[in-house]
């Protein structure tokens, strides 16, 4: 049973914990495996008068087939300066421009580069438990606060024992996400 006095506490950090999840499901989408996406452009920043903006903000990337990525920008003077902002992303693409639209072909993806992914998949992971942690600790922090403030003895070893239950339940769900994600990472 929680105390209604440190109930902020769980919803506090069950927030912390959804955002940690999000983070990591949008790390993951950023992951390639093997098929197009338009959010595999996303961090792409392309400078437009000026400023960097996002390649989103300028143009528009959609997928006519699971092998290329097509980039139709708002203005056409822009086409290069796309091109240069995808190179110097450092993300792996060959742009070609063909006057009306920047075109990406993805290459199927080689084993050893499969294998980089799952490296990479799996260290975002930690990342995102480490989020994770870093919410139960905060957490942690405020039954003990609590605890001084005159929360029951009792009462406070119940909420420690519930929020590592939610730790437990939030971890589960990130390995499922990694595991669903490496298993499409490495089907050919």
């Amino acid at each position: 049973m929680i105390d209604e006095s440190i109930k902020y506490v769980f919803e506090f950090m069950r927030d912390a914990m959804d955002q940690s999840i999000k983070h990591t499901q949008s790390e993951y989408q950023k992951l390639r495996a093997g098929k197009a996406t338009p959010n595999m452009l996303d961090g792409v920043m392309v400078e437009y008068y000026g400023s960097d903006v996002p390649l989103n903000q300028v143009s528009t990337v959609s997928t006519p087939d699971a092998r290329s990525l097509w980039i139709q920008p708002f203005e056409k003077g822009i086409m290069q300066d796309i091109e240069r902002a995808i190179i110097n992303a450092n993300l792996g693409y060959a742009p070609q421009n063909d006057g009306e639209r920047v075109i990406i072909n993805i290459p199927p993806l080689t084993e050893e580069r499969r294998k980089n992914l799952v490296k990479t998949l799996k260290q975002e992971a930690e990342h995102g438990k480490v989020s994770l942690r870093n919410a139960r600790r905060d957490a942690m922090e405020e039954v003990k606060k609590a605890k001084k403030d005159g929360l029951s003895e009792d009462l406070a070893k119940d909420a420690e024992d519930e929020i590592q239950k939610v730790l437990e339940e939030y971890t589960t769900k990130i390995d499922q996400l990694t595991a669903s994600k490496e298993k499409e990472i490495m089907t050919i």
